[in-house]
């Protein structure tokens, strides 16, 4: 099963480890840290141009990777959860 995250980007929902809104999430030190250091590595996919609502970390090929979604955090996981039941 496969959990669509915006603009044609689909990730595996096994895959998934975690979704996250970025208004309550980014205001950690930890978080914006842990986000800029995933880019450095080149670990950071971006699902749409618009203003990212959310981020999915995922892990792919051994890879723990971030995914920035234009959907919100409660909608992902309402497709989340449809694409497991």
């Amino acid at each position: 099963m496969y959990l669509h995250v915006g603009n044609h980007k689909m990730i595996r929902v096994r895959d998934v480890i975690g979704i996250f809104d970025m208004d309550h999430t980014t205001t950690s030190s930890v978080t914006k840290q842990f986000l800029k250091n995933k880019e450095k590595q080149l670990l950071v996919e971006i699902a749409a141009v618009d203003i990212p609502k959310s981020f999915i970390l995922f892990e792919e090929n051994g890879l723990y990777k971030i995914c920035f979604s234009p959907l919100s955090s409660s909608a992902l996981r309402g497709r989340m959860n449809q694409a497991i039941t």
